[in-house]
């Protein structure tokens, strides 16, 4: 019975062990913090150390193979002296200006239709996701070669069209044609995305507001305008933000097509900050340029949350 009475001791200390340790991470103080955790480190490894990295190396006057020291916002002060940083300065608001409302504007299109009742619409859903599942570097490859100058499709299909005079244009060796070819590429990536987010906004209108318009004599325009798109605006909103971001700090497109040329008119702060920072060593104006996007984007969130949290209440 000793050896049984011990054999029972133990096996109710396990089942006490067990349960306080089931109890004690129940707890939501504690719960909590350990699901937090890996995420937590995560961002600090990933966003955090990298970020504080650059700050300081943009305060800095590192050069790869050097001692640096803190030179406090000279970088940012000099950069305005360079022609290259005033010209990607100013593509950086034209290229996302135009890229977000072409989105807009043919995502809301392509929405509208995808919610129509169609043949094969399933499918169809799945095909337009296809610019945004491709990899960025490998479907940019595939339009560098429609755009080349030597066998541009676009360029034979516009002859052939009779729009175009041979031999047609160099798409990526012209400033405004290689913007446009850089504006082009980007809208039809991002397009999908915008499609598919305000298709669900579409979907969870109810389908009563539509009737009741109608029977108040209300034709297609007028739902449009009255029903459907007050009913968007705060998802609007939110992919207009992400979409804004996305295209401010867009490099693989331009890197593949152009590496910023011709003469810097399609450099963006990111393509720009790899070519100072890593081709000619100088990591703290690198540095100081990548950062320069920071305080854009912290205006543009700021104004668009601004915008929804008044479209919420």
């Amino acid at each position: 019975m000793a050896v049984g009475g011990v054999r029972v001791a133990t096996a109710s200390s396990r089942v006490g062990l067990g349960g306080r340790a089931r109890e004690f991470f129940d707890r939501e103080g504690v719960l909590g913090p350990l699901f937090v955790t890996p995420a937590l480190i995560i961002l600090v490894l990933l966003v955090a150390y990298p970020f504080a990295m650059a700050l300081y190396f943009s305060l800095s006057n590192a050069f790869i193979g050097r001692p640096s020291h803190l030179v406090g916002f000279r970088n940012f002060i000099n950069l305005w002296d360079s022609d290259a940083f005033r010209q990607t300065f100013q593509n950086a608001f034209v290229f996302t200006g135009v890229a977000v409302a072409f989105k807009v504007v043919l995502g809301l299109s392509l929405a509208l239709l995808l919610n129509q009742q169609l043949w094969f619409k399933r499918l169809i859903r799945g095909a337009v996701l296809l610019p945004w599942v491709i990899p960025t570097a490998l479907s940019t490859l595939g339009w560098w070669w429609m755009f080349n100058s030597l066998y541009s499709v676009v360029n034979w299909t516009g002859i052939a069209l009779g729009i175009m005079d041979p031999p047609g244009p160099n798409w990526l060796g012209q400033k405004y044609y290689a913007m446009a070819a850089v504006v082009t590429v980007n809208v039809w990536r991002g397009l999908p995305f915008f499609a598919i987010t305000i298709l669900a906004g579409l979907v969870a209108i109810p389908k009563e507001l539509y009737e009741a318009a109608e029977a108040d004599g209300a034709g297609a325009v007028s739902r449009f305008f009255y029903v459907t798109l007050p009913l968007l605006k705060g998802v609007l909103a939110i992919v207009v933000l992400f979409s804004t971001i996305f295209t401010f700090s867009d490099f693989n497109i331009v890197f593949v097509l152009t590496h910023g040329g011709p003469i810097n008119s399609t450099h963006l702060f990111a393509t720009l900050a790899r070519q100072i920072g890593l081709e000619t060593g100088r990591i703290g104006e690198g540095a100081a340029i990548s950062l320069y996007l920071f305080p854009v984007l912290v205006m543009v969130v700021w104004a668009q949350l601004r915008f929804v949290r008044k479209q919420a209440y």
